[in-house]
């Protein structure tokens, strides 16, 4: 599991962070990543860091997780701040070429744009490394009930959201097997350029799509074999329970804003 992608991986624990309310995590993580855009220098993105870290150690769950968890974005966010640091001017010059060039801002901005992507990858995977699918499933139906006023279909998006979350693990394990199958029939995918190694990919599609439409299609029975109807009239096996510790990760978010505010100004 440690080499394969971990989004939508869910590690059992028991503590803190696996313990609070899943709406209380679902509320605290987006406006973690909302805040997170008020950080202007190296004191407030360094307070950020402290904080996610200081999460991270609560949730007891292995550092390494939240590394591989960076992993795949790792291209995207190094293309980006290479963006930023090329193409941003201010301050004193340390190389030009060009159109491009190299500054004192630039440098600064790809540090802050490559720390703001680190800390919301980090608090991400820690949302759904300490909370279960159906229990974020619940949480995002409780949050977004009040749109049931103007007939927004609140309980099927949180299913499909829910099960879209379920399944991503469930299709890289299909990829995988499917790759060391092909491996095995001979078929090499580090060979040749970018071009050739598209090409050899190509192959793993077909038998990953007629997987999951199988695997659809095996859900979507057992769901009507159990009587699903819908989200109207139905009771809830699980029960979501606000407790005090809730109330307290909401509060400590609150002042992490305001020395936020302090060290912005």
């Amino acid at each position: 599991m440690m080499n394969k992608l971990i989004l939508g991986r869910y590690i059992p624990g028991n503590s803190l962070i696996h313990r609070l309310d899943p709406r209380a995590k679902l509320l605290t993580s987006f406006y973690f990543i909302g805040i997170i855009f008020f950080a202007n220098n190296w004191q407030s993105y360094l307070l950020l860091g402290l904080f996610t870290l200081f999460c991270v150690y609560l949730s007891k769950v292995d550092f390494g997780y939240f590394l591989r968890g960076v992993r795949p974005l790792l291209w995207l966010i190094l293309f980006t701040v290479a963006l930023q640091v090329l193409f941003t001017s201010g301050g004193q010059v340390y190389w030009e070429w060009g159109v491009f060039q190299i500054t004192e801002y630039g440098v600064q901005n790809g540090i802050f744009i490559f720390c703001r992507f680190v800390l919301i990858i980090f608090m991400s995977t820690l949302l759904t490394l300490t909370t279960p699918p159906l229990e974020l499933s619940d949480a995002i139906e409780f949050i977004l009930r009040p749109l049931n006023v103007v007939h927004f279909p609140v309980h099927e998006i949180s299913l499909m959201l829910s099960i879209a979350l379920r399944f991503v693990p469930t299709l890289m394990d299909e990829t995988e097997k499917i790759m060391n199958a092909q491996r095995a029939r001979g078929v090499d995918f580090s060979e040749g350029n970018l071009i050739q190694k598209m090409k050899a990919v190509i192959p793993l599609l077909i038998p990953l799509f007629v997987s999951s439409f199988n695997r659809a299609d095996d859900l979507a029975t057992a769901m009507e074999a159990r009587g699903y109807q819908g989200g109207e009239g139905r009771t809830k096996y699980r029960v979501l329970h606000w407790h005090k510790k809730d109330t307290v990760s909401i509060c400590a978010y609150a002042i992490l804003t305001i020395v936020l505010i302090y060290l912005r100004a």
